[in-house]
């Protein structure tokens, strides 16, 4: 029982960290847009921001089970 406890709380802080560390990006990229686009950014441009953001969140996590199928071997 101890051990399932201890599983779960670990699961739940590395999940915690990894949504800090996509809040942290998720501003830095923001930044990044409002530089490109100017501080009054359009909504052609929040929509040019969510795609690019997904298809790299794509090929990341292509690559990220690319790596885990070859570290299984």
């Amino acid at each position: 029982m101890a051990n399932m406890v201890i599983d779960k709380i670990a699961a739940l802080v590395t999940a915690a960290f990894g949504l800090v560390a996509a809040l942290a990006w998720n501003t830095a990229i923001q930044q990044v847009f409002k530089n490109f686009f100017g501080e009054n950014s359009s909504v052609a441009a929040m929509l040019t921001y969510a795609i690019i953001v997904t298809i790299i969140a794509v090929l990341a996590t292509i690559w990220i089970g690319k790596v885990a199928q070859k570290s299984e071997k």
